[in-house]
């Protein structure tokens, strides 16, 4: 069992290695942060003092992390290895070269990163192939292992990423064939993105080398959609907010709640489509006209579990999604009563994508563990609990509890 550094970003670093010493893991997880770990600060002397230290702790190190976070706090995962923009795949592709570097200082054998999002960038230039330049950006971070030295480098799907299911990271992984390029397989984004979870990590362990532990549960899942032929979705899977791009008004089609968020009254025209979408929607309720300015915007309690929301949608620019975060608020009751009462989702099940420490959730972490080893999973499974940096020393302790219980 192991713990990630990600989730103890309030302490320096090497105090942070301790933390998870004295708390009786046997692994850490190191992974890059801006105010922590980060590989553009580290230098011959600040990676001494990392190997001083673990060399004198009973913990191992896990892997390297490289922390899609890492860039621009308010556009994580931005730029990624498949940015249309050849500047930002470069320094996407540096800061994982950074990590194979680090890895081969500290001796640590297994790096991990994440594909990224389409953006609406992407949606912009669609002949523009984001597979072939991910697989490309890939290929040129594996050309820094070199050949007499024991590196993996490891793709983790997540909700809502370009690779976000295991098939998608396995057929990657086939397409890619290097012995060097395997599976990072987050047990919550599983749960979120895996229709047959159990099935799933079937297939998935035998090119699985490394995990990443957190709990979740089912909410209220919605997708954001610009207004067009398919842009309302099944509403036995999910509820959409619809995006007018040219008012940059939404329309919630839900059948509780159909609300139209608008700046001024809508046109005839406008209601007569918003009567299409509610009718594809399965909507009977009229709609509610919510006035778009007079909607709370400010800080909340609910801020980690609405911009880690966002952030999740793909093929939408970040001003709609900023647009979007005072609407979520209020389905939320940020300042009101709240109207959807379970946390917000964009995944493929419904489950949210929201790191919860284990056994505060429904994942079934005994049968999971179970699964994988029965199908030849060998290795760190590391907690990453990132939304409780605050009350790490609880997040620590509790998930090692939890967690020792499921392991056979």
């Amino acid at each position: 069992m192991s713990y990630s550094t990600f989730g103890l970003t309030g302490l320096s670093f090497l105090d942070a290695i301790d933390a998870v010493d004295k708390a009786g893991y046997e692994g850490v997880e190191l992974a890059f942060h801006r105010r922590q770990f980060n590989p553009f600060d580290l230098d011959d002397e600040s990676l001494a003092a990392i190997r001083k230290t673990l060399t004198k702790r009973r913990v191992k190190p896990a892997c390297i992390a490289t922390a899609s976070h890492f860039f621009t706090p308010s556009r994580p995962h931005e730029p990624s290895l498949l940015s249309p923009d050849l500047a930002g795949r470069k320094r996407r592709i540096d800061l994982i070269r950074r990590g194979i570097r680090v890895a081969r200082s500290l001796r640590v054998s297994l790096v991990t990163f994440g594909s990224g999002f389409l953006r609406d960038e992407h949606v912009a230039s669609p002949l523009a192939d984001p597979r072939e330049i991910l697989i490309e950006s890939i290929r040129e971070c594996l050309r820094e292992i070199r050949d007499d030295e024991d590196i993996t480098l490891l793709i983790e799907p997540e909700p809502g990423m370009y690779i976000e299911t295991v098939d998608q990271a396995l057929s990657l992984i086939a397409e890619i064939g290097s012995p060097r390029f395997r599976l990072h397989l987050d047990l919550c984004h599983a749960y979120c993105s895996e229709t047959d979870y159990g099935a799933a990590l079937g297939r998935a362990a035998p090119m699985t080398r490394y995990l990443h532990l957190s709990d979740a549960a089912a909410g209220y899942n919605l997708k954001i959609m610009n207004d067009g032929k398919h842009a309302v979705q099944d509403p036995d899977f999910a509820s959409t907010l619809v995006y007018f791009q040219d008012t940059a008004d939404f329309l919630l089609v839900d059948r509780e709640h159909p609300l139209y968020f608008c700046d001024q009254a809508p046109s005839n025209t406008r209601r007569e489509r918003i009567g299409e979408l509610l009718h594809q929607g399965h909507v009977e309720k009229p709609f509610q006209r919510i006035s778009y300015p007079d909607l709370y915007a400010g800080s909340s309690v609910l801020d980690d579990e609405i911009f880690t929301y966002l952030i999740s949608v793909p093929g939408l620019s970040f001003d709609v999604l900023e647009r979007a975060r005072p609407i979520i608020m209020y389905l939320r009751g940020a300042h009101n009563p709240p109207l959807v009462d379970r946390m917000v989702a964009n995944t493929l099940t419904g489950i949210v994508h929201f790191h919860e420490i284990p056994g505060k959730g429904t994942l079934d972490f005994s049968e999971s563990f179970r699964v994988l080893s029965a199908n030849g999973f060998s290795g760190y499974g590391s907690v990453e609990l990132y939304h409780h940096v605050q009350s790490w020393e609880e997040a620590l302790s509790e998930s090692l509890r939890h967690l020792s219980q499921c392991v056979a």
